[in-house]
Parts: C-alpha cells; structure tokens; sequence
C-alpha cells in the first residue's frame, strides 16, 4: 500500500534524480581496491570477502554501493523507493559489467525481495524518512541469513533535526524535543547541490522523523541482533567557522554507524 509517507518520499527522490544531487551519482571511477575502501569493511568488523556472498542494498539506489559490492564479486540486490535512482544502478552495471538485481518498494516492506535470506544487509542514511523504525527492523529480520551483518547509518538520534543554521553565537541550540516519531524538516545542505548552476532546485525539504536511540538499540536486539560495532560520524575541519557545517559537523556529529549480527532464534 503506498500510502502519504511513501508518495512523499518517492517523489521527493525522483525531483532529486532530476536535479542530479550528490546522493543520485553513480560512482564511475572504481576499481576493486577503490571499491574496498570505500566501503570500509574492515574497520566495520565486517568480513571483507563478498565474493559471492548475497548483499542487499537497502534504500540504497543510486549507483554507489551496489557498484562497489559487485565489482568485489558480490550477489547485489538493490531495494530502493525511487525507479530514477534504480536506473542509475543499472547503467553503473552496465559500465561496470557486472550483474546486480534491482527492486522498487518500500522499505517497511520487503516481501518482493521474497525468500532470498542476505549474508549482509547494508543500510545506508534513510531510516528517519519513516515514522516508525520498528516496522523495518522487523522486516530486515526476516531477509537476513542467520549469522548476517546489518549495516546501519542513521542520524544521531540526539541532534536529528538540527544543523548549522541553528548556531546562536555561542553553541547549537536544541529545541525540538526528543520523542520518537517527532516530525522535523530542515533545507538541504548547499553541497548535494553542487551540480545544479542556479542554486538548489525548487525540490520539497526533506520530511524526517526521529528515531530514539532506546528504540533502535531495544529494537534490534529484540529481533535477534547483537551489536557487534558503533560509531558516531563526525567531521573534522580544524578551524571551520562557528556557525558553518564543518564546524557543526565537529560539535555535533550528525550520523551515527551500527553493525549488527543477527542470530535465528536469539529474539527476544
């Protein structure tokens, strides 16, 4: 069922196709040692042979995962709400010359991806487009094979919603308050734009709602996951100004990455 958050979303993403914005360029320049680092498995404490193991891109479209993991022999599946951002998956198969499996849907439901169990399920920023995180936990856990790794990068649940915008002249002001499933919308930051010659694109902001960190955590290890590694991604621009992303990026890192490993009859 497409309801008013899927219709949103696709829509959203499709504009952001069009506007050729950062997320939406397949990367075209890899090979299989820039592929391995781009990925980052190791330092992940994920294992770093993909070969032939079944990878699942989830709301992961756009050319730039999926082509890393194929060109390390990976078996790619890309599951992602936007056909544009498909379309840009298999013309970087197609330059690549290797195979992947692209599917259109929504995450809450992963029921077309039918009964294909994944060694690895890679998750990158998408989880806060929907209300409630629980609904996709529960879903990944049926796609996983016993003993799989989920990747996961999300927003750092305590700064959801706040940016560089929000500088007072002295520090990052916080104000929306920290409930699940707390709507919150902010612009896109200049640089996913950096293709578009007049400025951003009349394109709707995205539309975000936030993910408690209990939630998560609780979440997932109530399905069968055990948490096997956790960062927090930030930047690092020694002497960025007070007030600009770089700088805010440094205060308050705005992502954070989770490994998960998942284990058949560990829920609880």
């Amino acid at each position: 069922m497409q309801d008013e958050i899927y219709r949103y979303n696709a829509e959203r993403w499709e504009a952001l196709v069009e506007a050729d914005a950062l997320f939406t360029r397949p990367m075209l320049d890899l090979d299989e040692e820039k592929a391995r680092a781009y990925l980052g498995l190791e330092r992940l404490g994920v294992p770093g042979d993909v070969a032939g193991r079944k990878v699942l891109c989830l709301a992961s479209g756009g050319g730039q995962q999926s082509a890393a993991f194929a060109l390390l022999g990976a078996d790619v599946t890309v599951f992602d709400i936007s056909s544009g951002q498909l379309e840009r998956d298999r013309s970087a198969a197609d330059h690549y010359g290797v195979a992947l499996r692209t599917v259109q849907g929504d995450m809450r439901d992963l029921s077309p991806l039918g009964d294909t169990a994944f060694d690895l399920v890679w998750h990158p920023y998408s989880l806060t487009f929907v209300p409630d995180s629980r609904v996709v936990f529960h879903e990944v856990a049926q796609v996983i094979a016993n003993g799989g790794h989920y990747y996961l990068m999300c927003a750092n649940p305590f700064f959801s919603g706040l940016t560089h915008h929000s500088w007072n002249g002295e520090g990052y002001t916080l104000t929306q308050p920290y409930t699940d499933e707390a709507a919150t919308s902010y612009p896109d930051q200049d640089w996913v734009y950096t293709r578009a010659p007049s400025g951003p694109p009349g394109i709707r902001e995205p539309r975000e709602y936030r993910q408690t960190l209990s939630r998560i955590v609780n979440t997932l290890i109530g399905e069968g996951f055990t948490l096997t590694h956790l960062s927090e991604v930030r930047g690092d621009y020694p002497g960025a100004e007070p007030g600009s992303w770089a700088h805010f990026t440094g205060v308050a890192p705005p992502w954070l990455e989770f490994v998960w490993q998942y284990r058949s009859g560990q829920a609880v």
